[in-house]
């Protein structure tokens, strides 16, 4: 791993992710989760203080241990365990239904494999959990469409490997999961970034 992605990339992530209607989804989504949490894509650790009293323990992961150290500094005063590993989401170390909620937040666009990681989420999560999720993905309008197409490329290779058109509905239902609530709409700022998934899978 060079300088770039080992020290540059983590800090322009958490800075990105910073934005203030990222920070407001995150707000309104994360409370909802509770019991056993698992976080997909922790990174520098923006959802931390949003999880209510309902979150018994988080088991938060990320594959970038300087996000995981920035990560780290956010947990003294959360009132509950918090365990940060650094895995891959396509192998996770965790026992068959242990998890009761799951969160995912902008986390799809990054994952090598992701349906695969998805099958895993499936895995630990109980039968009765759900999985909470913002993501930006494939836009519906055909100009946006084929402006993600084309910025795709050279958009992956700076930025992580973020992609911009993945439909992330259609990568959940591939993953096994049934979407019960959907929300799809653009965020504010340029529309091949900007059009999100929000919602929550069984």
């Amino acid at each position: 791993m060079g300088f770039y992605d080992r020290f540059v990339l983590p800090r322009l992530i958490d800075l990105a992710c910073r934005s203030k209607v990222a920070t407001e989804r995150r707000a309104t989504l994360v409370p909802g989760a509770s019991g056993a949490v698992l976080e997909v894509g922790v990174g520098s650790g923006l959802n931390l203080r949003f999880y209510s009293p309902s979150a018994t323990r988080l088991v938060a992961v990320d594959p970038s241990e300087e996000l995981l150290s920035m990560a780290r500094r956010k947990t003294a005063d959360l009132g509950f365990p918090v365990d940060l590993r650094c895995e891959s989401a396509e192998a996770l170390s965790l026992e068959d239904a242990s998890i009761d909620t799951i969160v995912m937040t902008f986390t799809l666009c990054s994952i090598p494999e992701p349906v695969r990681a998805l099958r895993e989420m499936r895995r630990v999560l109980k039968p009765e959990g759900r999985l909470l999720f913002i993501e930006h993905g494939l836009a519906p309008d055909a100009g946006v469409r084929r402006w993600q197409q084309r910025l795709n490329p050279v958009w992956n290779r700076i930025a992580g490997g973020c992609n911009l058109n993945r439909r992330i509905d259609a990568l959940l239902a591939e993953g096994g999961f049934r979407v019960a609530e959907l929300r799809k709409a653009y965020l504010p700022g340029p529309r091949p970034l900007t059009y999100t998934y929000e919602g929550s899978a069984l």
